[in-house]
């Protein structure tokens, strides 16, 4: 079910970003999504550890936080400008004004809502989130929804993920067409 330019004429871009927390699915609605439509797919946290030759974890303990954000901002830069492509967005991503400002002008956003007792449940045995490192789960994630959801809430598509994967993928080609 390839969408053409044309049907995306009234959005006039044609990259897609799939923003959200941690576990709300973007990496594998983007997989899933690029396939349906036939464009590439591209995540921004996989990219940035095929550069840095080092999982997101290490890059984190190595480095820091403020190196990840600085790399990712060049790997969002150069990926908004690929045309029919899907992008999943690590979480974090979105507080960067530069990268809002690329999503803003370059590409369709989609915010994958999801609730947070779910995104705990998710979560809870993940690890390789280095911001989940010992810490408490529920109090980070409440405090990064804090921090994230005025940004997420602009996003030109929100779509709640706590239904099946088939109708989120279906109501998002629904609602692009």
């Amino acid at each position: 079910m390839e969408i053409s330019p044309k049907e995306l004429k009234k959005y006039k871009k044609n990259t897609i970003v799939l923003i959200g927390h941690m576990g709300s699915g973007k990496s594998i609605i983007g997989k899933k999504l690029a396939k349906i439509l036939n464009w590439d797919h591209f995540d921004s946290d996989k990219e940035i550890e095929k550069k840095e030759n080092k999982t997101i974890a290490q890059i984190f303990e190595i480095y820091d936080e403020k190196y990840f954000r600085r790399n990712e901002e060049l790997i969002v830069d150069s990926l908004t400008s690929k045309k029919y492509s899907i992008i999943s967005l690590g979480g974090g991503a979105i507080l960067s004004k530069r990268i809002r400002s690329q999503i803003k002008r370059k590409c369709i956003s989609i915010f994958l809502k999801v609730d947070i007792k779910i995104l705990i449940k998710r979560l809870k045995n993940s690890s390789r989130r280095p911001l989940l490192f010992n810490t408490n789960i529920k109090d980070k994630i409440v405090s990064l929804n804090s921090e994230r959801l005025k940004y997420y809430n602009q996003a030109d598509i929100i779509i709640d993920n706590s239904e099946s994967l088939n109708k989120i993928l279906k109501n998002i080609i629904k609602i692009l067409k």
